[in-house]
């Protein structure tokens, strides 16, 4: 029997990732965590992009949400106030070992990896299967090796009351009719230039989706996003004005619960691999991802929803700028995303 049995904590913490598709992707290993400690107080800490997903309904449902602040001093002084008996590490720097070592939580589980295994009271089992895995299970087998089980399910994510009615809100501002057929685009991608859609590509699939299925296109992401969205701009400006009313940018523009509330309301969402693809479909909606540096097989949307690829020799590469002609993005034309993004609405409605 091990000490956690014996003694169950009172206070847990959880540091969730630190990147937002990597926070959803965690979502059914952090509601099996809430499972094994029923009793305890629960909370979750993140960065403030990846807290305001845990302020969604999910089945986590902590009893205390942390934003960790990029100031050191003061995300230690915010842990150290929560009295946690046990902190669970999602992420595997050595820097988030020592941070709860310092803030004094006397449990610390996780991986042992980055040299940090020195300051782990339990290291969960690597797990040694071969070849590539998704991300979402490798935080599966992190739980596991601690002796939590986590079941299959994949995440789930529903936009709070307050989330919805802000986004209808939003929508209502922007004259986007209740039953308008909406479609999401998110042509950014924070890795790199490399794992984006070339942008004129992307308003061109706007503007046919404008004129041939009646849509409404909502343009989203984070601030280093607009770029991208400001591309689509110009091209629609100067080969599709008549589309332009009807391609919405919202980069930027809104938070990651306006990013909730939103997809919510779209009969498909475009996106590249990014956080974005991933709250898109844990919220229930078709995703056609696109991928080109990155691999599929460890980073693609959970679910029945749609990846493309182009078969070109020299991908997954990983690598943030292309060294070529970024073939593996320009080799997936506009007529595929196209009927991809018209099947999914059609079997939407």
């Amino acid at each position: 029997m091990t000490a956690a049995a014996r003694h169950p904590p009172g206070r847990v913490l959880v540091r969730a990732p630190n990147w937002l598709g990597d926070a959803v992707l965690a979502l059914p290993t952090i509601e099996a965590i809430r499972r094994h400690f029923p009793g305890a107080h629960l909370a979750i800490a993140g960065p403030a992009p990846v807290a305001a997903v845990f302020r969604e309904i999910t089945a986590a449902q902590p009893d205390q949400i942390i934003e960790v602040p990029a100031d050191r001093r003061t995300a230690l002084t915010t842990i150290r106030a929560g009295r946690f008996d046990l902190g669970i590490l999602l992420p595997n720097s050595f820097q988030s070992a020592w941070d709860l070592r310092r803030a004094g939580v006397p449990e610390r589980w996780g991986y042992a990896t980055s040299g940090r295994g020195v300051l782990l009271t339990r290291r969960s089992a690597p797990d040694r299967t071969r070849g590539i895995r998704h991300h979402a299970d490798y935080f599966r087998a992190l739980a596991l090796g601690l002796g939590i089980t986590v079941d299959e399910r994949p995440p789930q994510v529903t936009a709070s009351p307050a989330t919805r009615a802000q986004a209808d809100a939003l929508l209502a501002q922007l004259r986007v009719p209740a039953g308008a057929a909406v479609v999401g685009l998110a042509p950014g991608a924070a890795y790199g230039e490399a794992k984006q859609w070339p942008p004129d590509r992307a308003a061109a699939l706007a503007a046919r989706l404008v004129r041939e299925r009646d849509a409404t296109c909502l343009v989203l992401g984070a601030a280093h996003d607009r770029p991208a969205a400001r591309a689509m701009e110009s091209w629609l400006r100067a080969h599709a004005p008549d589309a332009l009313p009807r391609v919405i940018d919202l980069a930027g523009r809104t938070s990651v619960s306006g990013l909730v509330g939103v997809a919510e309301r779209c009969r498909a969402f475009v996106s590249n691999d990014s956080g974005a693809m991933h709250v898109a479909a844990a919220v229930g909606r078709p995703v056609i991802a696109i991928f080109g540096p990155t691999d599929e097989r460890s980073t693609r949307p959970i679910g029945d929803q749609v990846v493309l690829t182009a078969p070109v020799f020299c991908r997954p590469c990983l690598l943030r700028d292309c060294p070529i002609d970024h073939r593996c993005m320009k080799r997936i034309s506009v007529d595929q995303v196209f009927d991809a993004v018209s099947t999914a609405m059609a079997r939407a409605r």
